[in-house]
Parts: C-alpha cells; structure tokens; sequence
C-alpha cells in the first residue's frame, strides 16, 4: 500500500497503511445523529476528549447542522458555537482539529485558534475559503455536494455518479492548488448522503479506487447516514430506513468496506468500536499482522 503523508499546519499525518479516524463533535443543536450533538460547550469539549482517548486522530468539530433540509446559520452564530471549543481542545491535546465549516471567515478565526483543518462540504464554495486555507497552510478537506443542504435530496440525479463526482473534486484541487493549498494539505471525500440517492451512495463507496486517480487521500463518512437505515429496512419499500440510534454494526460494515477500497480517513461517530474495525480492515488490506508480522505468519492459521 502506497504511503501518503497529509500535512496540516506544522503536524503530518501517515496514511496509508494504517486509516485514519476523525471523531465527529456537533456543536449544534440539529444535527442529525444525537449522539454527537453537545450544544453546551463544556459537554462538547468532553466529548472531544473522549474521542481522543477512544483513538480519534482527528476531531472534526461543526457549528452548523449540514444535514438534508438544514438551514443556514448566522456566522457570529456559528463562530460563538464552535471557536471557543477548538481554543480549550487545543490547550489540552494535540489532537488534529479539524472544523467543518463552509464559512471562510469562520475558518479564519478557527484557525488563529488552533484548528489545524478545514472541511469545507462546499468546496471551497466560498471564494476565500482557499487563501485563508493557504494563509495558514492548513489541512483542507475538499467534498462533493449537489446543492445545499437545504435542497441537495430533492431529487438527485447524475448520468455517472461516479465520473461527475470524480471530475468536481478535481476542479477543486485545481482551485486549491492554484490558490497556494499544499498539494500535500489536500483530502478528497465523495460526500455520502450529500445530494446522492441510496444507489447513488452504494455506487460511489464501490468504485472509490476510481477517486484514487485524483492521487489525494480518500476521506469517507458513512456513519449512521440514512441510506444505511435504507439497506436495513429492505430498501425502497421503506425509504425512511432504521433510526440512526440502529446503525452501528451497518456504519461498521461500510466503514470496513471502504478502507478496503481505498479510504485514508474516515469520519466516524463511534471511534472506539470502528477503531477495531479499522484495525482488522488494514490488516487485510496489508496482509500484515499488527506489529508488523510478515504475512507469511498468516499463511495456514486459523
């Protein structure tokens, strides 16, 4: 397996043969899954803690809800949510901090207090997102959306999901290289559940080694989403699928199926029980034992 190296800021991340995990902490009071939702934020900075000590190699930190159907929030909003949250976790841990935020100007003041990324579900949709990226020489995740989150499941529709999601991030690489984004700062993430149908979803996570092409990392977040809850409960016969609270041995079959296929990251809710699931998919991916055994100690053993 190749190694890749993301650079955020003055830290460096392998990928590669072992994935990574981002922890999702939701500083909001909408998101969709509850468990990861700590409007308070002395509750959200203990769960960030938690993440980190289940394992988390990112913590990925949101003040606005990006669900389907969610509404905007206000920046100053959005800024009193989740600034103050990334300065206390920097004073407290080393973790990679990144904040999820389509806002440059948020992104900005995340920054200055200690995120090391950006993960901008807009691709770079606010046209300083990539200078203030740059400026810092931030971690960048750069993800495919149809629409807004206000109007991305009305009716998706692609002639290729896969070669239409594939050339959008390219663009966007362009976009961040050629506004100063290390081309080493950059990981690219399909964006399950972001404008897809469930088949739309399947698709993707089934072809990732065609995103590879892009020669960035792959970040993939399945976890808890709805077309989940779609496969579970038999598919079109019930589209609303299981409740989310009902997902966790689904997100960690999806999970296992796209470091496999190629994921570098992937953004979780649950870190310590997909830290597990992780660890057993890179060995098979590898062929190593952990630690390292030749995979000549595999051969013949139960």
């Amino acid at each position: 397996m190749r190694s890749l190296t993301f650079r955020a800021k003055n830290e460096r991340l392998k990928l590669g043969e072992t994935t990574a995990l981002m922890g999702v902490v939701n500083v909001t009071p909408d998101s969709f899954y509850a468990g990861s939702r700590f409007f308070d934020p002395d509750q959200a900075l203990a769960f960030s803690l938690g993440l980190v000590e289940a394992g988390a190699d990112i913590v990925d930190i949101g003040g606005e809800s990006t669900r389907p159907g969610a509404s905007p929030v206000d920046l100053e909003d959005e800024v009193h949510r989740v600034v103050p949250v990334v300065a206390r976790l920097r004073a407290l841990s080393r973790v990679l901090i990144s904040v999820d935020t389509r806002k440059a100007a948020l992104a900005e003041r995340a920054l200055d207090a200690g995120a090391d990324v950006i993960n901008d579900v807009s691709a770079l949709g606010d046209p300083r997102m990539a200078e203030v990226v740059a400026r810092a020489k931030a971690g960048l995740v750069l993800m495919h959306m149809k629409g807004t989150p206000s109007t991305m499941q009305a009716s998706p529709s692609y002639r290729d999901v896969v070669a239409e999601v594939k050339e959008y991030l390219g663009r966007a690489i362009a976009k961040a290289e050629s506004s100063g984004v290390s081309s080493d700062s950059i990981l690219v993430d399909p964006g399950i559940g972001f404008g897809k149908t469930p088949e739309h979803n399947l698709t993707l996570l089934r072809n990732l080694p065609a995103l590879s092409q892009l020669s960035k990392p792959i970040l993939v977040g399945t976890s808890r989403k709805s077309f989940l809850g779609w496969i579970l409960s038999g598919g079109p016969a019930r589209h609303a699928g299981s409740d989310d609270g009902e997902r966790l041995l689904a997100t960690a079959a999806s999970i296992a199926c796209a470091v496999l296929l190629g994921a570098s990251v992937v953004r979780v809710h649950d870190v310590r029980e997909m830290r597990q699931v992780v660890a057993v998919a890179d060995a098979i991916k590898n062929l190593s034992a952990p630690g390292g055994a030749s995979p000549a100690l595999f051969e013949g053993t139960p």
